[in-house]
């Protein structure tokens, strides 16, 4: 059995996750059985077709190739978040993220998509990348996903609502569940009534974060300089301020033991980690939580912070 995970960051937590890919490859006796990188997921920022996270910055080209092909050559896909729901077609054109489809084109990197009008656009100019339905389409009863699978999709990320819900993924078809995708560690309330609210308001955050970087001013940016902030049209949550530990405790929580004992044998074998904006302590938590054995934490832990120290990644005072 395949345990396929898909991690966080191409930008921020770049050099972790590379230290962490060969980490995993060097000193595979600290792993679980089964356990595979399925891809690295992000976007390279101002990347106007992002959603999901809302992620600042400014990526040159040189930066991006380095990323594409220090993932690629470990056989590993870029798999970019084009997620945002508020796409136009004027926003079709934007040339950064063209650019961005043009460098990843190849037979490895993938793309999650939520807006109709950029998939097509995507299935249209670039034919051969594989696509991913994405849990922004908060598809919360299986139906949803059910119809997706149906569709030309590599994978389809299922809502977390329907976590540890098994006599509702029981019926997935059983030919289908290996390209179903579990979202583990999902930072949300179970049941938010705001979430695809929330997904759109962090998409036109990144329209007016680009439209920012573009008007080249010096000035900080501030987003109520692109529109007008009130109580209906900001984010109001919590959830952010979740640590490894408390995400443990919601019902929709996926432990490791449920993946190995549950979600395995049924034949599911994609599983979502969120942390796009996370730090580094909360990474480790994480990865060593899902993909490394038990009873090795504790020595994987310390191998790992001293690679991360090694190589400038972190830094512990003495």
């Amino acid at each position: 059995m395949r345990a396929r995970f898909h991690l966080p960051g191409l930008t921020r937590n770049f050099s972790f996750n590379l230290i962490f890919a060969h980490f995993m490859k060097n000193c595979p006796h600290y792993f679980r059985e089964g356990v595979e990188i399925a891809s690295f997921y992000g976007v390279f920022p101002p990347a106007v077709w992002n959603g999901g996270r809302p992620v600042s910055g400014r990526c040159d080209e040189s930066f991006i190739k380095q990323v594409i092909s220090a993932f690629n050559g470990l056989g590993i896909p870029v798999r970019l978040t084009f997620t945002n729901p508020c796409i136009t077609e004027d926003l079709l054109e934007d040339p950064f993220c063209n650019r961005l489809l043009e460098l990843a084109y190849n037979d490895l990197n993938e793309i999650i998509v939520n807006s109709p009008l950029l998939e097509d656009y995507i299935r249209d100019k670039y034919p051969n990348y594989k696509l991913t339905s994405s849990t922004c389409k908060r598809l919360n009863t299986v139906d949803g996903p059910i119809g997706e699978l149906k569709k030309d999709y590599s994978i389809v990320v299922l809502d977390y609502d329907l976590n540890n819900q098994f006599d509702q993924l029981e019926k997935i078809p059983q030919e289908d569940r290996s390209r179903c995708e579990i979202l583990c560690n999902t930072l949300c309330n179970p049941k938010c009534k705001m979430r695809k609210e929330h997904y759109r308001l962090i998409g036109e955050y990144s329209i007016a974060y680009n439209e920012y970087v573009n008007s080249g001013t010096t000035k900080p940016f501030d987003i109520n300089d692109y529109y007008e902030i009130n109580e209906t049209n900001v984010i109001n949550c919590g959830c952010f301020s979740r640590n490894a530990f408390d995400i443990r405790k919601l019902p929709t929580h996926v432990s490791p033991d449920d993946i190995w004992e549950k979600y395995l044998p049924m034949g599911f074998e994609q599983f979502k980690l969120v942390g796009r904006t996370a730090g580094r302590i909360f990474l480790t938590e994480n990865y060593l939580y899902y993909m490394v054995k038990p009873e090795c934490r504790d020595e994987a832990r310390l191998m790992l912070l001293y690679n991360l120290e090694r190589n400038g990644i972190i830094r512990v005072d003495k």
